[in-house]
């Protein structure tokens, strides 16, 4: 079934990025001030909440990760149609800026710094978010889970009610992604808590398959 594909969208990338995912959002929460840098809605939630309270710290707070998230979509949209380094593949790149960015991080002590940290993840987040938005031919986000549980709840109906086959492979496909993800939160918070800032370069292993893979 994958042989049909790019490799950028295989099941294999997909759960890999899924890890990464549930893994950052477990560590900007746990030790990066309870910021979710992945997915923007629950900040942007905060953000108003915040400006409705006349909390200016706080809406400072919220409106980082979110300009830098814009920012990391604008940039990538920039590297595919624009960037005429032909060594690698702009997806390549992407995730080669990703392991300097998580290099990084894992060298920003806890505390004052929190700020910049939410930056470059929410960028970083961003950036795969745009750069890998299928798998198996079919939308999927690696750094959230809603739209996969929909996507996966649409394809059961499918499946149980149009008797179709596929759908029900689409299903499992989103489910077990869905999984991944968690699987990345659990990592996510148990390595958080033992290597704090550190934890991060644990994310490198997954990126790096990924990486390694597209070069098939």
């Amino acid at each position: 079934m994958e042989k049909n594909y790019q490799m950028s969208e295989s099941f294999l990338l997909a759960s890999l990025l899924a890890i990464v995912g549930g893994f950052l959002d477990a560590y900007s929460y746990v030790c990066r001030d309870h910021v979710f840098a992945n997915a923007q809605t629950g900040n942007i939630v905060k953000l108003g909440m915040s400006i409705a309270q006349g909390d200016s710290f706080q809406t400072v707070k919220y409106l980082i990760p979110i300009l830098a998230f814009f920012l990391g979509v604008f940039i990538t949209m920039f590297l595919r149609y624009q960037c005429i380094y032909q060594k690698w593949h702009w997806r390549q790149i992407i995730l080669m800026i990703e392991m300097m960015i998580l290099v990084i991080v894992s060298f920003i002590p806890i505390g004052p710094y929190n700020r910049i940290v939410h930056i470059l993840i929410s960028f970083l987040c961003a950036m795969q978010a745009e750069c890998f938005k299928k798998v198996l031919g079919s939308s999927f986000s690696s750094t959230m889970c809603t739209g996969n549980l929909r996507s996966g709840v649409e394809n059961l109906y499918r499946g149980i009610f149009q008797n179709d086959k596929q759908a029900i492979q689409k299903c499992f496909c989103y489910i077990t992604i869905i999984c991944f993800f968690i699987l990345g939160v659990i990592v996510g918070v148990w390595l958080t808590l033992l290597f704090h800032e550190n934890a991060t370069l644990f994310c490198l292993i997954p990126v790096m398959i990924s990486l390694v893979s597209m070069f098939e």
